[in-house]
Protein backbone atom coordinates (compact mmCIF):
# COMPACT_ATOMS: atom_id res chain seq x y z
CA UNK A 1 0.00 0.00 0.00
CA UNK A 2 1.25 3.49 -0.76
CA UNK A 3 1.99 6.03 1.92
CA UNK A 4 -1.11 7.76 3.31
CA UNK A 5 -0.59 11.50 2.95
CA UNK A 6 -2.68 13.82 5.09
CA UNK A 7 -1.05 17.25 4.68
CA UNK A 8 -2.29 19.21 1.69
CA UNK A 9 0.27 21.33 -0.08
CA UNK A 10 0.67 22.25 -3.72
CA UNK A 11 4.39 21.53 -3.20
CA UNK A 12 3.67 18.00 -1.96
CA UNK A 13 4.40 15.58 -4.83
CA UNK A 14 1.75 13.18 -3.50
CA UNK A 15 -1.12 15.61 -4.14
CA UNK A 16 -3.20 14.44 -7.12
CA UNK A 17 -2.61 16.70 -10.09
CA UNK A 18 -5.70 18.83 -10.67
CA UNK A 19 -6.79 18.87 -7.00
CA UNK A 20 -7.16 22.33 -5.49
CA UNK A 21 -8.33 23.14 -1.97
CA UNK A 22 -9.50 26.41 -0.44
CA UNK A 23 -10.24 26.55 3.32
CA UNK A 24 -12.82 29.02 4.63
CA UNK A 25 -14.33 29.51 1.19
CA UNK A 26 -17.58 30.73 2.77
CA UNK A 27 -18.42 32.42 6.06
CA UNK A 28 -20.00 30.76 9.10
CA UNK A 29 -23.19 32.75 8.42
CA UNK A 30 -23.32 31.45 4.83
CA UNK A 31 -22.74 27.94 6.13
CA UNK A 32 -25.69 28.18 8.55
CA UNK A 33 -27.91 29.51 5.78
CA UNK A 34 -26.93 26.74 3.36
CA UNK A 35 -27.46 24.01 5.95
CA UNK A 36 -30.95 25.39 6.61
CA UNK A 37 -31.65 25.47 2.87
CA UNK A 38 -30.58 21.84 2.47
CA UNK A 39 -32.60 20.71 5.49
CA UNK A 40 -35.69 22.30 3.92
CA UNK A 41 -35.27 20.37 0.64
CA UNK A 42 -37.29 17.22 -0.16
CA UNK A 43 -34.23 15.04 0.38
CA UNK A 44 -34.53 11.41 -0.71
CA UNK A 45 -32.28 8.37 -0.13
CA UNK A 46 -29.55 8.06 -2.74
CA UNK A 47 -30.61 5.47 -5.33
CA UNK A 48 -27.90 3.27 -6.82
CA UNK A 49 -29.86 1.08 -9.22
CA UNK A 50 -31.84 -1.36 -7.08
CA UNK A 51 -29.93 -0.31 -3.97
CA UNK A 52 -30.66 2.55 -1.61
CA UNK A 53 -27.82 4.51 -0.04
CA UNK A 54 -27.87 5.79 3.52
CA UNK A 55 -27.21 9.38 2.56
CA UNK A 56 -30.06 11.66 1.43
CA UNK A 57 -29.78 13.86 -1.63
CA UNK A 58 -31.45 16.41 -3.88
CA UNK A 59 -30.28 17.11 -7.45
CA UNK A 60 -30.66 20.24 -9.55
CA UNK A 61 -30.08 20.79 -13.25
CA UNK A 62 -29.44 17.13 -14.01
CA UNK A 63 -29.48 13.85 -12.10
CA UNK A 64 -27.95 10.52 -13.02
CA UNK A 65 -30.42 7.63 -13.12
CA UNK A 66 -28.45 4.49 -12.24
CA UNK A 67 -31.25 2.12 -13.24
CA UNK A 68 -31.38 3.57 -16.77
CA UNK A 69 -27.69 4.59 -16.81
CA UNK A 70 -28.35 8.03 -18.20
CA UNK A 71 -28.82 11.65 -17.21
CA UNK A 72 -32.30 12.95 -16.56
CA UNK A 73 -33.58 16.48 -16.21
CA UNK A 74 -33.88 17.63 -12.59
CA UNK A 75 -35.37 20.76 -11.03
CA UNK A 76 -33.82 24.05 -12.13
CA UNK A 77 -30.90 25.43 -10.14
CA UNK A 78 -32.48 27.38 -7.26
CA UNK A 79 -31.93 31.11 -6.95
CA UNK A 80 -30.34 30.77 -3.49
CA UNK A 81 -27.43 28.88 -5.05
CA UNK A 82 -26.68 31.51 -7.69
CA UNK A 83 -24.28 33.66 -5.57
CA UNK A 84 -22.27 30.55 -4.65
CA UNK A 85 -22.22 29.28 -8.23
CA UNK A 86 -20.83 32.66 -9.29
CA UNK A 87 -18.10 32.51 -6.63
CA UNK A 88 -17.18 28.94 -7.52
CA UNK A 89 -17.04 29.76 -11.22
CA UNK A 90 -14.70 32.63 -10.39
CA UNK A 91 -12.56 30.31 -8.25
CA UNK A 92 -12.36 27.84 -11.13
CA UNK A 93 -11.87 30.57 -13.75
CA UNK A 94 -14.93 29.28 -15.60
CA UNK A 95 -18.05 30.92 -17.06
CA UNK A 96 -20.90 30.96 -14.55
CA UNK A 97 -23.06 29.21 -17.15
CA UNK A 98 -20.72 26.20 -17.24
CA UNK A 99 -21.96 24.87 -13.87
CA UNK A 100 -25.02 22.85 -14.88
CA UNK A 101 -25.49 20.28 -12.12
CA UNK A 102 -25.68 20.57 -8.33
CA UNK A 103 -26.09 17.82 -5.76
CA UNK A 104 -27.00 18.57 -2.13
CA UNK A 105 -26.21 15.73 0.29
CA UNK A 106 -26.99 15.01 3.94
CA UNK A 107 -24.78 12.52 5.80
CA UNK A 108 -25.83 11.07 9.14
CA UNK A 109 -23.22 9.70 11.55
CA UNK A 110 -21.60 6.58 10.12
CA UNK A 111 -22.53 7.26 6.49
CA UNK A 112 -19.76 6.73 3.94
CA UNK A 113 -19.18 6.77 0.16
CA UNK A 114 -17.29 3.94 -1.54
CA UNK A 115 -14.49 4.24 -4.06
CA UNK A 116 -15.61 5.73 -7.38
CA UNK A 117 -15.08 8.36 -10.06
CA UNK A 118 -17.85 10.75 -11.00
CA UNK A 119 -19.78 9.81 -14.13
CA UNK A 120 -18.08 10.71 -17.46
CA UNK A 121 -21.00 12.97 -18.36
CA UNK A 122 -19.47 15.51 -15.96
CA UNK A 123 -16.20 17.42 -16.29
CA UNK A 124 -14.94 19.51 -13.38
CA UNK A 125 -16.22 18.86 -9.87
CA UNK A 126 -16.33 21.32 -6.94
CA UNK A 127 -17.32 20.26 -3.43
CA UNK A 128 -18.39 22.54 -0.59
CA UNK A 129 -18.17 20.93 2.88
CA UNK A 130 -20.64 21.97 5.59
CA UNK A 131 -21.23 21.33 9.32
CA UNK A 132 -18.30 18.97 10.01
CA UNK A 133 -14.99 17.80 8.58
CA UNK A 134 -14.44 14.64 6.59
CA UNK A 135 -11.51 12.72 5.19
CA UNK A 136 -11.68 12.90 1.41
CA UNK A 137 -9.58 9.96 0.25
CA UNK A 138 -7.93 9.47 -3.15
CA UNK A 139 -6.26 6.44 -4.67
CA UNK A 140 -4.82 5.33 -8.00
CA UNK A 141 -3.02 2.22 -9.19
CA UNK A 142 0.78 2.36 -9.07
CA UNK A 143 1.95 -0.98 -10.41
CA UNK A 144 0.82 -3.71 -8.03
CA UNK A 145 0.14 -1.17 -5.26
CA UNK A 146 -2.12 1.81 -4.65
CA UNK A 147 -0.91 5.38 -4.41
CA UNK A 148 -3.00 7.22 -1.84
CA UNK A 149 -3.72 10.73 -0.62
CA UNK A 150 -6.11 12.06 2.03
CA UNK A 151 -7.51 15.57 2.08
CA UNK A 152 -8.91 16.72 5.42
CA UNK A 153 -11.88 18.70 4.11
CA UNK A 154 -12.86 21.18 6.79
CA UNK A 155 -16.26 22.84 7.22
CA UNK A 156 -16.77 25.81 4.87
CA UNK A 157 -13.93 24.64 2.60
CA UNK A 158 -14.07 24.03 -1.16
CA UNK A 159 -12.20 21.49 -3.24
CA UNK A 160 -11.87 21.35 -7.02
CA UNK A 161 -11.18 18.18 -9.00
CA UNK A 162 -10.02 18.51 -12.59
CA UNK A 163 -7.57 16.68 -14.85
CA UNK A 164 -6.01 13.52 -13.33
CA UNK A 165 -7.60 14.17 -9.90
CA UNK A 166 -10.97 13.95 -11.60
CA UNK A 167 -10.40 11.29 -14.29
CA UNK A 168 -7.55 9.06 -13.04
CA UNK A 169 -7.81 9.00 -9.27
CA UNK A 170 -10.77 7.40 -7.48
CA UNK A 171 -12.15 9.02 -4.34
CA UNK A 172 -14.18 7.96 -1.30
CA UNK A 173 -15.33 9.17 2.11
CA UNK A 174 -15.04 6.90 5.19
CA UNK A 175 -17.89 6.85 7.74
CA UNK A 176 -18.37 10.38 9.04
CA UNK A 177 -18.14 10.93 12.78
CA UNK A 178 -20.61 13.83 12.95
CA UNK A 179 -23.61 14.90 10.87
CA UNK A 180 -22.38 16.54 7.67
CA UNK A 181 -23.74 18.25 4.57
CA UNK A 182 -22.14 18.93 1.22
CA UNK A 183 -22.97 20.67 -2.03
CA UNK A 184 -21.33 19.35 -5.20
CA UNK A 185 -21.17 21.57 -8.28
CA UNK A 186 -20.36 20.02 -11.68
CA UNK A 187 -19.69 21.20 -15.20
CA UNK A 188 -20.60 19.01 -18.17
CA UNK A 189 -18.12 17.04 -20.28
CA UNK A 190 -17.19 18.51 -23.66
CA UNK A 191 -18.87 15.65 -25.51
CA UNK A 192 -22.00 15.70 -23.36
CA UNK A 193 -25.23 16.53 -25.20
CA UNK A 194 -26.36 18.19 -21.94
CA UNK A 195 -23.77 20.99 -21.91
CA UNK A 196 -26.43 23.58 -22.68
CA UNK A 197 -28.91 24.90 -20.17
CA UNK A 198 -31.50 22.24 -19.24
CA UNK A 199 -34.87 22.81 -20.93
Amino acid sequence: MGAQLTLFSLDNPGVPQGLRYQPDFISAADERDLIGRIQALPLAPFQFGAFEGKRRVASFGWRYDYSQQKLEKADDLPAWLEPFIARIADFGELPVSSIRQVLCTEYDVGVSIGWHRDKPHFAEVFGLSLASACKFRFRRKAGAKWERFTLDAQPRSLYRMSGPARHVWEHSIPPVELPRYSITFRTMAANSPHRGRPV
